[in-house]
């Protein structure tokens, strides 16, 4: 669409700016924009200021890199968790999916990616430092590499195992219930939770 198309500069900056976000084109974006017209005003402020407050105060956790609202994230605040065991990650939203399947109580660690040169990321783009600090002081009894079942997934499976192999830490994989190719926080519960609880050893995967 053209400016002209608009009837407002003010409604074609609000499209534009919904529109930057991913998975979302300018039609969907007009929609928004209108469905937030039609709102009372304090609904609409109510909603900006969330998001505002959602950029400026949100925590990422210390130990484990989670989205918090605090410095320490909940689940390395629990007491109950088990801290021998460790589930590498790709982001928060593998967190999310995994803690819906309710079948593991050990402690996460976000890595923010996973190795993709075709996308410009690298080991040193992602949090594989601290995670290797983690397993040096040792205690880890377990390290669970949970990441999607693609290539640029099954590549950081490996350079973190051969990374870590000489900590001498069991490394364990998920079950291949988990389809190839598949993109984890898409797994439904009852499949990721069948492949946390069978994992394989990271050597046999």
């Amino acid at each position: 669409m053209s400016f002209y198309e608009y009837p407002s500069r003010l409604l074609e900056n609000a499209v534009n700016e919904f529109s930057s976000l991913p998975g979302i084109g300018r039609k969907t974006a007009f929609r928004l924009v209108m469905n937030l017209l039609r709102r009372d005003t304090e609904e609409v402020k109510r909603f900006g200021e969330s998001i505002i407050r959602l950029h400026d105060e949100i925590h990422y956790c210390k130990v484990c890199h989670n989205i918090s609202d605090t410095e320490i994230c909940s689940i390395c605040n629990d007491d109950k968790r088990d801290r021998t065991v460790i589930c590498v990650v790709e982001n928060i939203q593998d967190v999310m999916a995994i803690e819906n399947t309710r079948q593991y109580r050990g402690l996460y660690h976000v890595l923010g990616g996973i190795i993709s040169p075709i996308d410009g990321i690298g080991p040193s783009e992602l949090k594989i430092e601290s995670l290797e600090e983690k397993i040096k002081t040792g205690g880890i009894r377990e390290i669970i590499f949970a990441l999607s079942t693609t290539m640029e997934g099954d590549t950081t499976n490996y350079y973190l195992y051969k990374k870590l192999s000489k900590y001498n830490s069991y490394m364990t994989t998920l079950a291949r219930g988990v389809a190839i190719g598949d993109e984890l926080e898409y797994t439904d519960e009852i499949t990721l939770g069948r492949a946390i609880n069978n994992r394989n050893p990271y050597q046999q995967s």
